[in-house]
């Protein structure tokens, strides 16, 4: 599998998407179908408001099955932490905690697939220019990230 096209994801996000798609193609479809055929029964579909918003639904869930299904197949589950190494490095599904140079607080952040990222809850897709360069990194290490304000330095404090 060619790994630009893996989508990573957690146990967690992996079931809420199995169970995503189960609704939309049971319950939504059904839901969707009654409505359309509800909408159809009164009348002039071309003036319909409830046959349009019926049918706009009807592909935004068949576009959102579509993209589940795809992220599915190309899911690969991470790791809680750092199974794969001694607990220095960062890696796919590890908790950094990270500094920024000339500051005393310190950010914690894990590294979760771009489906997973949550900038409020500081899960950061390995994909973003952050995860990019924190990945592969060890505890001490300084790095650089490249942002459209400018470069920020930081140091990883831990890995959990």
């Amino acid at each position: 599998m060619n790994t630009k096209n893996v989508e990573y994801l957690t146990k967690e996000k992996l079931k809420q998407l199995e169970e995503e798609l189960r609704q939309g193609k049971t319950v939504r479809r059904k839901e969707i179908a009654e409505a359309l055929e509800f909408a159809k029964s009164l009348g002039d579909l071309s003036e319909n408001a409830e046959y349009q918003q019926a049918r706009e639904a009807q592909a935004e869930l068949e576009d959102r099955i579509t993209v589940i299904e795809d992220i599915l197949k190309r899911a690969v589950v991470v790791a809680e932490g750092t199974a794969k190494n001694d607990g220095s490095m960062i890696t796919m599904g590890s908790t950094a905690i990270i500094k920024k140079d000339g500051e005393s607080e310190t950010r914690k952040c894990k590294i979760v697939g771009s489906e997973e990222a949550d900038i409020l809850s500081c899960k950061i897709s390995n994909e973003s220019p952050l995860g990019m360069t924190m990945l592969g990194k060890r505890v001490g290490e300084k790095f650089v990230v490249v942002t459209p304000k400018g470069k920020v330095n930081y140091i990883v404090v831990s890995v959990e």
